[in-house]
């Protein structure tokens, strides 16, 4: 209450109307598994290692690499996620967390899989580039070249020779009159370098090999500076301007290109140098010393990254970050669980293992994971090139409100290769879970959750693995198999919306993923009521707001019912608690909803009739 303690005029703010409830996202998807490159928890990695938000295939490509195969084991093997993102951004989807899993040989206390090249500086000490990530995709080339500006020279009134627009730890190059001038990239002269140091006074002193030098009145003096070029095969060349050697710099090359940069975390690698912790009688030296070191041996090319070893099927599960050290980040499909957005997951990997028993196992994570953070759906591949038989014993071994099985695998043209004369493409086969995902965002964000993601169009493919036909899909419906079929005219189709449950109130996809939309959409908006007071002006605020959000809902047609009080019911009063309930703090809404469920069985009876027949 608002104390009046004097007399006065008081304004206060009032509500007079029920607080509203916003819906969740629906469409957000996350992905787990193999990629090329990209964040990844390891020991001594950054702490950006988080999954990432990638709002297009672009984007997805700079974090995570290309679609070129990874190499676990050494063993060449289809980028089966990013295929997966590919597919997803092509068929709709707008938002996607990745989640990447790398087991390395050893245990990642060295900077294990990530690719490195030393550079030794004259006089002792190393300058290491390092791969950001670990990775085969981490084996670039990094070129080192010089940078030079014009003549910066000046004599001073005190007839000194100073330098214009140079700071402290600036590289200079004193070139004397009489010598060649170098220009652009060409080879620095340790011996013509020094070091910029500026007193209290601003008076401009150049240091050489621990002792000062001297420039005559008609020496030139250059800034020299770095610029650094990494080539990552033929995909991207990325580029980094005026370098300095100098903690003090401005563009400090210890800062640029940092371990853990939060302006450029994408960045492929990293310049892993200390001079603060070499042991060096001539520190004041060391920036020209490196700008020399770097350009003379211009790394062709980094090596030693590797992809590791194949995951299993607690690799793609994880593990939980470690809330006493900040420094254990979680992993896997745990690492997709702190991220409330997302609505669907997959496991694009799960379908190609080393057999049916792993697929299954892998694809058992990924349904635990669903049905223990409630608020999502998984979508499940069935094995690759599996028969009949072989899908309906793998749809049999689920049983889950919280996912749903599509088959078969889907054929493209490798988008890597073009077809040479006389020889055709290449063409690969992925699992439909990349496709599927991005058509349910695309019926979500079109149509609306309560729609069925089925009787959709597949885009982006050549064929499906094997063709469906009526025969077939009249015993894989019934058990719970989605299935991807051909129709003459009208294109490749999505044919099932049915989740892998046996509870009949949940046979349909659309059903539990508008339950879902509902129960975090109250969870989320009704927090503000906990520690209210619970009594009926709560009560009645409580109703209200959950009422005007299923109206929307039915209007949206959602719901089913051609009057309101029959698409739904809120209850929150004396008779949904009892004192018991109040005495131990519990407030107990009842939302009763009558969702709409797809007409998945079309049906016209047909019949002869005359004139004069009564119908």
């Amino acid at each position: 209450m608002p104390e009046y303690l004097s007399p006065g005029v008081y304004v206060e703010e009032v509500s007079f109307r029920a607080k509203s409830l916003e819906g969740v996202p629906t469409s957000t998807t996350g992905f787990t598994g193999l990629t090329r490159y990209g964040p990844v928890h390891y020991r001594l990695g950054p702490s950006s290692s988080e999954p990432r938000l990638i709002t297009s295939f672009t984007e997805f490509e700079r974090v995570y690499g290309g679609l070129e195969a990874t190499h676990p084991d050494g063993d060449e093997r289809v980028n089966y996620l990013a295929h997966a993102a590919r597919a997803f951004f092509m068929n709709g989807g707008q938002r996607l967390y990745v989640s990447r899993v790398a087991v390395q040989t050893t245990p990642a206390t060295d900077y294990n899989g990530c690719a490195r090249r030393a550079v030794t500086l004259s006089g002792g000490g190393t300058a290491t580039w390092r791969a950001r990530w670990p990775g085969l995709m981490g084996n670039v080339h990094v070129s080192c070249e010089t940078q030079r500006s014009k003549n910066l020279a000046y004599v001073a009134d005190s007839g000194d020779v100073q330098v214009r627009r140079a700071k402290a730890g600036a590289v200079l190059e004193i070139i004397p009159a009489a010598g060649p001038i170098p220009v652009g990239n060409a080879a620095v002269n340790l011996a013509q370098l020094a070091v910029l140091q500026v007193d209290e006074d601003g008076v401009q002193t150049f240091i050489r090999n621990a002792a000062p030098v001297v420039p005559g009145a008609t020496d030139l003096i250059q800034l020299v500076e770095l610029r650094v070029r990494v080539n990552v095969d033929a995909e991207r060349s990325d580029v980094y301007e005026e370098l300095a050697a100098h903690p003090g710099q401005k563009r400090y090359i210890g800062k640029i290109l940092q371990r853990n940069d939060p302006e450029d975390e994408n960045a492929v690698v990293w310049l892993d140098w200390d001079p603060e912790a070499l042991v060096d009688p001539e520190p004041d030296f060391l920036p020209a010393r490196l700008i020399a070191a770097l350009q003379a041996n211009p790394a062709p090319r980094l090596e030693d990254g590797d992809d590791g070893t194949m995951a299993t099927d607690s690799d793609f599960a994880g593990a939980d970050a470690d809330l006493d050290d900040a420094s254990i980040k979680a992993t896997g499909l745990a690492a997709l669980a702190d991220i409330d957005d997302i609505a669907i997951v997959a496991l694009p990997d799960a379908g190609d293992l080393a057999d049916a028993d792993a697929s299954f196992a892998a694809a058992s994570t990924l349904v635990g994971h669903a049905e223990r953070l409630r608020y999502r759906i998984a979508v499940i591949d069935a094995p690759r090139q599996s028969s009949m038989n072989q899908v309906r014993n793998f749809r049999g071994r689920f049983d889950s409100k919280y996912a749903a099985l599509y088959h078969p695998w889907i054929e493209i043209l490798d988008p890597l290769e073009r077809a040479s004369q006389g020889a055709p493409q290449r063409r690969l086969l992925l699992p439909p879970s990349g496709f599927v995902t991005g058509i349910y965002a695309r019926s979500d964000i079109e149509r609306g959750v309560h729609k069925a993601p089925a009787n959709e169009v597949v885009r982006g493919l050549t064929r499906f693995e094997v063709n469906i036909n009526k025969g077939r899909n009249d015993v894989l419906n019934p058990e719970g198999v989605n299935c991807l079929r051909f129709f003459e005219g009208r294109g490749n189709r999505v044919w099932g919306a049915r989740t892998a449950s046996s509870d009949p109130e949940w046979k349909y996809v659309n059903v539990r993923r508008l339950f879902i939309y509902l129960e975090h959409t109250l969870d989320k908006g009704t927090q503000w009521a906990v520690f209210e007071p619970n009594n009926e002006r709560l009560w009645a605020n409580v109703r209200r707001m959950v009422e005007d959000f299923l109206l929307v809902l039915w209007r949206d047609g959602a719901l089913l019912g051609e009057k309101p009080e029959q698409a739904y019911f809120v209850r929150c009063d004396r008779t949904t608690m009892t004192q018991n309930d109040l005495d131990n703090g519990r407030m107990i809404c009842l939302v009763g909803v009558a969702p709409v469920k797809p007409a998945e069985f079309v049906i016209f009876r047909v019949g002869q009739w005359t004139g004069d027949a009564k119908r």
